[in-house]
């Protein structure tokens, strides 16, 4: 059953508007995911594109996932990567990194569609200060599946006798799904919390709906199996909790001290600089 359903406030991001399901008063994660945003599907016309100037983050994870478009990703540690669709980029922030996301010379002169997601996942306390770190999965190597009308890819996480190659740092899910109309998807059991995110169509659970671009909490202790009475499109997250965390811009700690900290050095240019950008995103 469906315990909360959340309803996203658009964002402004410069260029790009994006649809924040969480934190947000009263729900502030699911599991181990603090940070929920879903943008596009946004048309790019030649010359333009998303310019999301260094900033920094940390004791957090970030994770971003593409359906359509891509994105240039610069940080601190001089990694540069392009993310296409099925590729997952998992940033971990740790003691702190900076970072920024663009379009590539080639998409912007071109033009593009961009659709696609990026949530957050609260590093455990004692690895909240751990050394930054990046990772590149491509889509190859995300495992899925499909039978019974369902289509699966385990992002993050083990189910349905798969195992995805995304290091954890605690138990997380993380699924894309896609359900032809008429079939149904048992979750999986024995997760801390879940929440499913319909980016197209309608699921029905039980005698209850998640519409498009709505998030629904459920009951881990009462599942019941998503049914869709037409072609859906959906994520599933979840995972363990890891406690209280103050969130405040772009950093997630146990401890306000630490982001008040965090706030300082970024205005006295105390974080590292990312190589081939200039200036940043001040802080608010």
């Amino acid at each position: 059953m469906i315990k909360h359903k959340l309803t996203p406030a658009e964002k402004d991001l410069g260029g790009l508007v994006v649809r924040r399901l969480f934190p947000v008063i009263g729900h502030r994660n699911v599991g181990p995911f603090v940070f929920f945003d879903h943008f596009g599907p946004v048309e790019f016309a030649p010359g333009e594109g998303i310019d999301v100037r260094p900033h920094p983050h940390i004791g957090l994870s970030t994770v971003t996932y593409l359906f359509e478009g891509e994105i240039l990703h610069r940080d601190s540690l001089g990694v540069v990567q392009v993310i296409r669709p099925g590729e997952i980029n998992l940033m971990v922030s740790g003691k702190g990194i900076v970072h920024s996301e663009r379009t590539a010379p080639d998409k912007r002169a071109s033009g593009q569609v961009m659709h696609g997601l990026q949530l957050w996942l609260a590093l455990p306390g004692e690895e909240e200060d751990c050394d930054p770190a990046f990772y590149h999965y491509d889509a190859v190597d995300i495992p899925g599946l499909s039978e019974n009308r369902c289509q699966i890819k385990l992002l993050i996480g083990e189910a349905y006798g798969l195992r995805s190659p995304v290091i954890t740092h605690c138990p997380t899910l993380y699924l894309e799904c896609r359900l032809d109309a008429g079939a149904n998807l048992a979750l999986p059991e024995g997760i801390d919390e879940i929440g499913v995110f319909v980016i197209a169509g309608q699921l029905e659970v039980a005698d209850d709906t998640i519409d498009r671009h709505r998030l629904a909490i459920l009951d881990t202790s009462q599942l019941e199996s998503l049914s869709a009475s037409e072609g859906c499109h959906f994520v599933v997250i979840g995972g363990e909790p890891q406690g209280e965390r103050h969130i405040d811009w772009n950093f997630v700690s146990t401890s306000g001290e630490k982001i008040e900290l965090a706030k300082q050095d970024w205005k006295m240019g105390n974080f590292p600089s990312v190589p081939g950008e200039t200036g940043g995103i001040p802080l608010p």
